[in-house]
């Protein structure tokens, strides 16, 4: 017992949690960026677990039919994209109900992957593998002490997670795309006045939210796992809405938020493997969803919130 306390104290034990962090933060990174998009303009999109497993499922068999990860990718991201079009339909033409709509998207997108998957592979019980995205070690930054293993021998997905974030940044606060966004957000009939067009930004956020929620869904089946599971997601697409909120709808906060939760689940599964007796592993498990529900009960970042969120917007009423 003593023995395993003091490996979790080890320099090795430290950089590999920290690098095992930035690895588990992406998915919820990658889907929260997009969805800050989405809400900033109004409209919450709860349904991004249904759209990360079918953006899991095409990429992975993208990737296994063409044999190129990046082929794999495309077909992920479109699968979200169409997943988000759902949506955006129903929320911005129909006017139906975000949460409602958010929830049938869920379930649609657990039903199709999975019988998509078995379309394609069938029930045989064997272990489906895909050509998926290796470690891409960044030359002379990758030797850097401390910082090289934490954040430049990972795979090329997390250097383009963390390269969005300051692209989002840039297009939401520092260009006329993003003035408008936060208009539409905050009153579209006032931003509708002034000349722009409110449903069509908010067409344009919430497809920007499935693309990278379908990116996140790749991450995890080519980036993580090599194959596919209905059950792959496990709650991230939730804990994604969690990190939005948590990081007051801005791409900066949003990766800091990404990065506590990646935190807490990397260690989890560390303390997992060191078969620590004292904490049942019940516990462990629970951690990053105890953590979401503290994060959202806190009430921290409920003063940034856009005021038209899930207000029903019909243009000429």
């Amino acid at each position: 017992m003593e023995q395993s306390w003091q490996q979790l104290l080890s320099a090795s034990f430290l950089l590999a949690l920290l690098s095992s962090c930035v690895r588990m933060a992406m998915p919820l990174l990658l889907a929260g960026l997009g969805e800050t998009f989405a809400e900033r303009s109004g409209i919450l999109n709860i349904g991004i677990e249904g759209t990360m497993l079918m953006g899991a499922m095409a990429g992975f068999v993208g990737s296994r039919l063409t044999g190129n990860p990046w082929l794999g990718l495309c077909c992920g991201i479109l699968a979200g994209v169409l997943m988000a079009l759902l949506h955006a339909f129903l929320t911005i033409t129909v006017v139906a109900d975000q949460v409602v709509s958010g929830l049938s998207v869920n379930i649609l997108g657990l039903g199709l992957s999975t019988l998509a998957f078995r379309a394609f592979f069938g029930l045989s019980g064997q272990t489906v593998k895909a050509p998926g995205f290796d470690p891409l070690l960044i030359p002379g930054l990758s030797q850097l002490p401390v910082i090289g293993p934490i954040l430049f021998r990972q795979q090329v997905l997390v250097y383009i997670g963390l390269l969005l974030v300051p692209i989002a940044y840039f297009v939401l606060f520092r260009t006329t795309f993003g003035q408008q966004v936060t208009a539409v957000g905050e009153d579209p009939r006032a931003a509708e006045s002034m000349g722009v067009d409110a449903l069509r930004s908010r067409y344009a956020c919430v497809l920007v939210g499935g693309a990278t929620a379908g990116m996140a869904g790749v991450f995890l089946s080519l980036g993580e796992l090599r194959g596919f599971s209905e059950l792959m997601v496990a709650g991230r697409g939730f804990i994604a809405v969690a990190v939005v909120m948590f990081g007051r709808w801005n791409p900066v906060g949003a990766l800091l938020a990404a990065l506590l939760f990646g935190f807490v689940d990397a260690l989890q599964l560390h303390l997992q493997a060191f078969s620590i007796t004292s904490i049942p592993p019940q516990v462990l498990q629970g951690l990053p969803y105890l953590v979401t529900i503290l994060a959202v009960v806190s009430g921290v970042g409920r003063g940034f919130i856009p005021s038209a969120l899930c207000v029903p917007y019909r243009r000429g009423q």
